[in-house]
């Protein structure tokens, strides 16, 4: 852990003037750099841990993370460059930035700004969660699974705040090395230890057939189709505000739409640990802990030496993520919530809101540790709502007033919590979905009702 942020550390070239340096590395980031940034969004803990659990009690279900990613990077190609370009253009740091510039909001840029920090604070708090549960499986000790959190999550922040993007673009070469490394180790030495892969579902469809359908049930074809496109619209239309900074630090749009010719091909990496979730079906009881699967596996097939390299490709997995993600949302706290003057008193607000989130994650997991399991479910259905005010500014005038766009955010962001914790019975259904049809339906309402005015 202490290696991954001393990378961090190494990733700072020059001291940071202004947010703009910070942020998005003055936008001088080229093709490679680029393609560790964007493709290190696709392990995070849920990566390592989460979907080989979601396998082992859902079976094919999880196939859902496999579908929205590649779709993605199809709208991603023809959509990025736009926003690369008005980002360029206008001077946007931030996911705020946009909305603000495009419709002439500060409000609605505020509301922006303080919903990506709610509803991301619950992923942040997942990657304190799965970091602790990686060091106290290894280690058989939960104390030191706490430590653990404590000590990656100071880590993180120092490296984040000495070197910015460039310090979580550094871990991230550093990340994926490791992190591919150590799926394909445990996913070969897993599958041969219990007699290979085709023999593993063979068994699977003799003595468990249920879990290679979207059988009735909690993970049904209804939550199937729903979840992945909730995750599709979300992560297409740049609705998560930690895909904002590599995007907007990129040299040039030819670089970025390399990468999402060839960003594709990194799901496939995603295919082991899902198959460790199914050796998980055969070999391990029911009552056994999902999220714990995959490294209870590694730990009967590896020796002691090779869990713990893969225990710090799991920590990777934590840390380099979460640092992307406090950075965007620090970054819009700091310009489009505190809204201080100068550049350099931006950076330190920045770095102030940096500490802030983390810590409030720390607390929150090591105090309350189920505290936010509901607001867990909400996180890609309350920042799905921002994908129409999004589609509406790409061209020169936008299609939308501001008044339509916050009316309409604002309803879809109240029916998703409404949805969500007083469990209304939506059969299964992601709840920002029929959410997301209530936004689009209330921002054209408000439209017809009186054309909201636009500053471009």
């Amino acid at each position: 852990m202490v290696a991954i942020a001393a990378t961090g550390f190494l990733g700072r070239r020059i001291p940071a003037v202004d947010l703009a340096e910070w942020s998005v590395a003055g936008r001088r980031f080229g093709a490679v750099t680029m393609w560790f940034l964007q493709a290190g969004e696709t392990f995070t803990t849920f990566g390592f841990l989460g979907l080989a659990g979601l396998a082992f009690t859902g079976g094919v279900a999880v196939t859902y993370v496999i579908v929205y990613a590649p779709l993605a990077c199809i709208v991603w190609y023809f959509v990025g460059p736009r926003l690369w370009r008005l980002g360029r253009r206008h001077g946007y740091l931030t996911q705020a930035d946009f909305y603000e510039q495009r419709y002439g909001s500060k409000t609605l840029g505020t509301l922006v700004a303080v919903s990506s920090v709610i509803f991301m604070l619950p992923y942040l708090q997942l990657q304190i969660t799965g970091l602790g549960l990686i060091v106290g499986l290894v280690t058989h000790d939960s104390s030191s699974g706490t430590w653990a959190k404590i000590v990656g999550t100071v880590l993180t922040a120092a490296f984040v705040l000495w070197s910015g993007i460039r310090g979580t673009a550094t871990t991230s070469y550093l990340k994926d090395a490791l992190m591919l490394a150590a799926v394909a180790i445990v996913a070969v030495g897993v599958s041969l230890h219990v007699g290979g892969i085709g023999h593993v579902f063979h068994d699977i469809a003799r003595l468990h057939p249920a879990m290679l359908t979207l059988h009735a049930g909690p993970n049904d074809q209804v939550w199937w189709i729903t979840s992945m496109l909730a995750s599709l619209i979300g992560s297409a239309f740049f609705t998560l505000p930690g895909l904002w900074p590599a995007l907007l630090s990129a040299r040039s749009a030819t670089s970025l739409r390399r990468n999402w010719i060839l960003l594709p091909l990194y799901q496939i990496a995603i295919v082991l640990p899902i198959t460790i979730g199914f050796v998980a079906i055969l070999t391990l009881p029911r009552s056994a802990s999902a999220n714990g699967a995959l490294l209870t596996l590694t730990r009967q097939s590896v020796p002691a030496w090779l869990l713990g390299l893969i225990a710090v490709a799991g920590a990777a997995t934590a840390m380099v993520p979460a640092s992307a993600m406090v950075l965007a949302m620090s970054s819009n706290v700091a310009r489009n919530v505190i809204r201080v003057g100068s550049p350099r008193a931006q950076v330190f607000a920045n770095h102030g809101v940096v500490l802030l989130i983390l810590a409030l994650a720390l607390v929150l997991d090591l105090t309350r540790p189920n505290s936010l399991a509901n607001l867990l479910l909400i996180t890609f259905s309350g920042l799905v709502q921002f994908a129409p005010g999004l589609v509406a500014g790409l061209p020169e005038r936008p299609l939308l007033g501001k008044a339509a766009v916050l009316g309409g955010t604002v309803v879809g962001e109240a029916f998703v919590v409404w949805a969500t914790f007083w469990n209304i019975g939506l059969a299964h259904v992601n709840a920002g979905i029929p959410a997301l049809g209530i936004n689009i339906a209330v921002a054209i309402l408000i439209e017809a009702a009186g054309p909201g005015t636009t500053d471009t």
